[in-house]
């Protein structure tokens, strides 16, 4: 991506800013834009979730669910005796050239890999919170792929929290077909995909899965959400990502500054506070969401989505 600029004056304004904790915006250091959250809103996908940080970044999640084979090859016996047993999680994250030009020619292509390997990462590590055993279907042989497909329509910072976001959101949205296993006998197994929906589950562990809190050190203070004139003024990052029962499942430190110890652990905690408290708003407004289609749909009244108009 392009370097972008900020002149002495702007990084004068918005550091005293930080340290007097009132930033540009108003916000104080560790305060987030408003949240705008809304899921289902991709027909023909298995879940979907849209996320809006204030009027600024936006990002769209399409989760889609599809049989396939048990990942086996490159790995050594140990691995593949436990990959033999799990379903797959496969993801891609891509940065839309509208959303900024930061993101325009072929030079966001590593961006795009960058982000798409945290959330990789993430996912399909030990911390990731999903029950990957659940979806394998015949070990060794068949088992449920969800492939995420993250897009940011708008940039206005922060968007690896977004992402996580988003992608949670998506994933509480997405539910996968009751399976049912019939033993042929000879070692030959068969299963059926039952096509009633009322009878498809959530993926089990979503609800573990970790946000991501990316922590900016800016002077001497460190602030969350950061804008893009902030994040030019950072000195170094901290991503924290932190499940719901408030633990540390990563960190990551980026950026060319450095972090004192004292400063590192105050991140850690922090990010560790917001996080759980984050997560908590998020399943509210995924709960309250939930209950209002389920009261329209008892009324019989017509269930209609905002999309990108929930902003206005």
């Amino acid at each position: 991506m392009p370097p972008a600029l900020i002149s002495p004056s702007e990084n004068d304004y918005i550091l005293r800013g930080v340290d007097s904790n009132i930033r540009a915006d108003g916000r104080g250091r560790l305060d987030y834009r408003q949240i705008i959250l809304e899921t289902g809103l991709i027909t023909q996908a298995s879940g979907s979730a849209r996320c809006r940080l204030g009027e600024g970044t936006d990002v769209l999640v399409g989760i889609k669910i599809e049989l396939g084979a048990v990942e086996l090859d490159g790995a050594d016996e140990d691995v593949a005796a436990i990959k033999a047993k799990r379903g797959r999680v496969v993801c891609n994250v891509e940065c839309s050239p509208i959303a900024s030009q930061q993101f325009a020619g072929r030079g966001a292509d590593d961006f795009n890999n960058e982000l798409t390997q945290m959330l990789d990462r993430v996912l399909n590590g030990p911390q990731g919170g999903l029950n990957l055993e659940k979806l394998c279907i015949i070990p060794g042989q068949q088992c449920w792929i969800v492939y995420i497909d993250a897009i940011v329509l708008d940039y206005a910072g922060n968007i690896l929290d977004t992402i996580f976001m988003t992608t949670r959101a998506a994933l509480y949205n997405t539910k996968v077909p009751k399976t049912i296993i019939q033993d042929r006998g000879d070692g030959e197994i068969e299963f059926e995909i039952s096509d009633d929906e009322e009878e498809w589950e959530r993926i089990e562990g979503w609800d573990k899965v970790p946000v991501a809190i990316t922590l900016n050190k800016i002077g001497s203070r460190h602030i969350v959400d950061a804008t893009p004139l902030e994040e030019l003024t950072t000195e170094a990052k901290l991503l924290v990502t932190v499940n719901k029962d408030g633990k540390v499942c990563g960190l990551q430190k980026s950026g060319g500054g450095s972090i004192e110890p004292s400063l590192l652990n105050d991140m850690v905690q922090t990010g560790r506070s917001l996080g759980q408290s984050l997560i908590q708003s998020l399943d509210e407004m995924l709960r309250r969401e939930e209950n209002d289609i389920n009261l329209k749909r008892a009324r019989k009244e017509r269930i209609e989505k905002l999309g990108f108009f929930a902003a206005i």
